[in-house]
């Protein structure tokens, strides 16, 4: 039986880039079908919306979606799809691997770099409770926190401080912890480390870590080993030894910088793909941006998107085609032949190939 899943093209490169890796998922020979949805900026303009109706539907349909990447406008505009969706999609975990490639660019290329971020997706500072600067409602929130807390006033004035609200919550620390042990079991993992700021936010963060020692104890018997790390240490131990750590567990604003610190030492976003995990549905996508000013020049790199590919295939229970999927991206990327302008050893390599055709190579190597 075919698989449904749903494609949205996104904008910027996300259309080129999503038609690269729609081709390495067909030339696999699990049968699927594909969904072509668009969404983003472009969308907005004829539209007057990002997400159309028509996109959740398909999306609620399929319960399996791949998705390229969408504009996220700074500072103004809409908010951000990719929150919209996970909040929307109840997708609370997202788990990004972070895994080295032999032939990538990196200064972390001799050391044994393969680490899992599983992040919490839904609240934290990410759940969008804010207060404008200015407003009333905004000023009386300082005046009630200046009279019922005064160990912690704030000291600007009421009408220059915006104010974001970090809810942390038993249920979702439960919730995430428990699915990194069980990706940790799964996928022949050894340790899962909880990443937090529990000395300073004693009450959000304090929480998390309260939660996840409690929630470790169910496992205790399983053989994964648990322990856990203050955020800014944590930074730092992945620069000096990452070869110490395997899936790390963290709260939504963390594990978004973190997973991004990750990428960096296996080579970048351009080899990081990421998966968005919920009780019915999933969303695959790349980490990285749209990166418009890159649009239509079949330039940029398509490995992240195709490894997300791959982690949809796992997700499919299709693990035969995954496997040759990746063993495919990785004997492209070894070869470094027919690889784009970003992992060429310089970057104005004549020889450098276009999106389509490192997609082509990568198809060529499951014939």
């Amino acid at each position: 039986m075919a698989h449904e899943v749903t494609l949205i093209t996104g904008d910027g490169v996300g259309p080129e880039l999503a038609e690269a890796a729609k081709r390495c998922v067909d030339a696999t020979g699990v049968d699927i079908n594909w969904d072509t949805q668009e969404a983003g900026l472009d969308v907005m303009e004829r539209c007057g919306t990002p997400l159309p109706e028509a996109v959740m539907e398909s999306i609620d349909r399929t319960e399996c979606t791949l998705k390229a990447p969408i504009t996220t406008p700074v500072g103004t505009g809409f908010r951000s799809i990719n929150v919209h969706l996970r909040q929307q999609l109840g997708l609370f975990a997202c788990i990004r691997p972070c895994k080295y490639y032999e032939g990538v660019r990196t200064f972390f290329s001799q050391v044994p770099v393969d680490l899992v971020i599983v992040r919490e997706n839904t609240e934290d500072l990410y759940a969008g409770i804010e207060f404008e600067r200015g407003k009333p409602e905004t000023a009386e929130l300082i005046d009630y926190i200046n009279k019922v807390s005064t160990d912690r006033t704030v000291q600007s004035g009421r009408d220059e401080t915006g104010i974001s609200i970090k809810p942390i919550s038993v249920s979702r620390t439960e919730q995430i912890v428990r699915c990194a042990f069980e990706y940790a079991l799964q996928n022949g993992r050894k340790k899962v480390s909880a990443v937090h700021k529990a000395n300073i936010m004693k009450y959000s963060d304090g929480l998390f870590l309260e939660t996840a020692r409690r929630v470790a104890e169910e496992f205790a018997d399983s053989g994964i080993e648990f322990e856990d790390r203050i955020v800014d240490n944590m930074c730092m131990q992945l620069v000096q030894k990452p070869e110490l750590y395997d899936v790390l567990v963290l709260p939504n604003l963390y594990g978004d910088i973190l997973s991004d610190l990750a990428a960096g030492l296996v080579g970048g976003l351009g080899v990081a793909p990421g998966m968005n995990v919920g009780p019915s549905g999933a969303v695959f996508e790349a980490t990285h941006g749209s990166a418009p000013k890159y649009k239509g020049q079949n330039k940029v790199n398509p490995t992240a998107l195709i490894l997300s590919g791959m982690l949809m295939l796992r997700y499919l229970k299709e693990n035969e085609a995954a496997d040759r999927l990746e063993k495919a991206v990785a004997a492209v990327i070894a070869e470094g032949k027919d690889v784009t302008y970003d992992m060429k050893p310089r970057r104005d390599d004549p020889s450098a190939v276009g999106t389509q055709e490192m997609a082509d190579a990568i198809c060529e190597k499951m014939n």
